[in-house]
């Protein structure tokens, strides 16, 4: 556990001495204008304390903790802690509001609503600023209005990364070459069907269990965006990495409704305020580090295949008939929230 800021349990019991000698429950209207309420919050991540979902919400509880002069603190939780580890469980307790924050990737949230992974449907952004246009202008409501039904306020979105494929075998660069790969993806209906289509051998484990798993021959790859790829060292266990860009995922940052609705007005426009800042660093800064990590992969004697357009042009052929079947399991509102077309 990290925590920013003085602790909760000190502050509390000061509070709660003061009101009891002054007979006052009215604190907040006695302080000086423009200070904040004293309270401290709790964040979950899933993420190791390196990748970029739980560097977000430091950079985030360092945004708060300095505006708020302190008064307003967030204990920042990686690798799902207060769940045990189980981000199912993690994404639980934020919904119930035994934890006031988090951040977590749209195919982790299809635990509670099937449709909040839309976007990751194959090849549906060219790039970062077209994902972060659509994101931020319709998609956003989608994700809040989806999110409110579940006890979950929407209060930004970063980059996971555009995910792309490692392998111990050989170079990929046409569907044939990834028939038969043993490859591990996230449980996701998307991720699943993608490499089904392929011809491939997807399963779904654990991101704890990965690498072992490569270097027993349990599997022969795996998928998943540059920077997570490279915080988890598979450049030690894998020898080709294909740059495709097959499905773009994004982490959301939340709260929990009850909570963020029973802080005082100028404590959410702070949170907002640090959260819309804490998400657009995390986006600049994973779109600024991919080059660097790929010439690190380089280095450490990978072998990086970059698609042409006719190569890629195969693949997405290959799939034509998944992505339909997807565009019309997700549905006309969630596609068109991101301009999502057949």
């Amino acid at each position: 556990m990290r925590r920013n800021g003085i602790r909760f349990a000190a502050i509390s019991l000061a509070l709660t001495l003061l009101l009891a000698s002054c007979g006052n429950t009215q604190g907040t209207a006695q302080r000086e204008e423009g200070e904040y309420q004293v309270i401290e919050l709790t964040m979950a991540v899933n993420g190791t304390d390196t990748q970029i979902d739980a560097r977000v919400a430091d950079y985030f509880a360092e945004l708060v903790e300095e505006r708020s002069s302190g008064n307003v603190t967030v204990a920042v939780f990686p690798n799902d802690q207060l769940a045990g580890g189980n981000a199912s469980r993690g994404i639980e307790m934020i919904a119930s509001g035994s934890v006031d924050l988090a951040a977590y990737a749209t195919c982790t949230l299809a635990v509670v609503d099937s449709q909040l992974p839309v976007a990751t449907i194959p090849w549906i952004f060219d790039d970062y600023s077209q994902a972060r246009e659509v994101i931020d202008s319709t998609g956003c409501e989608y994700y809040a209005q989806r999110l409110a039904a579940k006890n979950m306020t929407y209060l930004g979105s970063f980059h996971n990364g555009f995910r792309q494929l490692t392998n111990s075998k050989h170079e990929v660069t046409s569907p044939k070459d990834m028939e038969n790969l043993k490859i591990r993806v996230p449980g996701s209906v998307v991720y699943m069907g993608f490499f089904r289509a392929l011809g491939a051998d997807p399963t779904s484990m654990n991101w704890s269990e990965v690498f072992t798993a490569i270097q027993q021959g349990t599997i022969d790859g795996q998928e998943n965006g540059v920077s997570i790829t490279s915080t988890s060292k598979m450049q030690e266990v894998q020898d080709y990495l294909t740059m495709w860009n097959y499905s773009y995922e994004n982490d959301l940052f939340l709260a929990n409704t009850q909570v963020w609705e029973n802080l005082e007005d100028q404590t959410k426009e702070l949170l907002q305020e640090c959260a819309t800042e804490a998400c657009n660093w995390g986006r600049d800064t994973l779109e600024a580090e991919e080059q660097e990590i790929l010439q690190e992969f380089e280095a450490a004697g990978m072998t990086i295949t970059y698609l042409t357009d006719e190569e890629q042009a195969a693949f997405e052929e290959a799939i034509s008939e998944f992505k339909n079947e997807m565009i019309a399991e997700f549905g006309p509102e969630a596609c068109q929230a991101f301009g999502i077309v057949a």
